[in-house]
C-alpha cells in the first residue's frame, strides 16, 4: 500500500454518518490479455489512453470531484487515474491499495469504511467483475433509467456515482442511491 499526493484531508462537514458520495471508476481499456503478460502489469490500451482523461474531465465538469481516491495498484487502474486526475483543479490525495486487485464487492466495502471516515466523497478505481457487483448491489434506489444502467454493465473508463445516506460504516446492499452514470459513449 502506498500514499500519493499527500495525507488524506477531510471534507467541509465530511461527517460519515451525515452521508457519503462514491465515484465508483472502472479503469480505462488494457491491452488485450497476453501469457506473457501478468494481468496486474496490463497497460491501458491506445483507446484507454484517449478516454482516461475523458473520465476526469467529466468528474471536473459534472461538479463530482472526490476528497480522496483509492485505487487498485495494478498498472491499467493507476495509469487510469494519473491521466484522469490533472482534469480536476487541485486534485484530491490518492492511496494504491492492494485489497482494490481482483476483489470482491464485500472487500471493497471494507476498504471503504477504513479509509474513508470523515470524508464526504471518495472515488473508488478497480476492476470488474467487483466494482460492477457492488454498483449494482449498492443502487437501490435512483431514477429509473439509471438503476438500468448500472445493473446493465460498466463500461471501461465508466463512473457510477451513489450516495449513500447512512455514511461510509452503513454500505449495505440496496443503501445507495444511483445518481449519475457516465462513459465515454456518451
Amino acid at each position: 500500500m502506498s500514499l500519493e499526493s499527500g495525507a488524506r484531508r477531510p471534507s467541509p462537514g465530511g461527517d460519515g454518518a451525515a452521508g457519503c458520495r462514491l465515484l465508483l471508476v472502472r479503469h480505462a481499456k488494457a491491452v488485450r490479455k497476453d501469457r506473457r503478460i501478468d494481468d496486474f502489469d496490463r497497460e491501458l490500451s491506445r483507446r484507454g489512453r484517449h478516454d482516461a482523461p475523458r473520465t476526469g474531465h467529466w468528474l471536473a465538469e459534472s461538479g463530482h470531484r472526490p476528497d480522496f481516491v483509492v485505487c487498485s495498484p495494478s498498472l491499467r487502474t493507476r495509469e487510469t487515474w494519473r491521466l484522469a486526475a490533472p482534469a480536476l483543479e487541485d486534485p484530491p490525495p490518492v492511496v494504491y491499495d492492494e485489497r482494490l486487485y481482483n476483489t470482491p464487492p464485500s472487500a471493497l466495502v471494507s476498504v471503504l469504511a477504513e479509509r474513508a471516515p470523515g470524508l464526504r466523497a471518495v472515488a473508488l478505481v478497480g476492476h470488474n467483475p467487483g466494482i460492477h457487483e457492488l454498483a449494482a448491489g449498492l443502487c437501490g434506489s435512483g431514477p429509473p433509467d439509471l438503476l438500468e444502467r448500472v445493473r446493465a454493465g460498466f463500461p471501461t473508463s465508466g463512473v457510477v456515482v451513489i450516495e449513500a445516506p447512512g455514511g461510509w460504516e452503513r454500505l449495505s446492499p440496496g443503501s445507495g442511491r444511483v445518481t449519475a452514470c457516465w462513459s465515454p459513449a456518451d
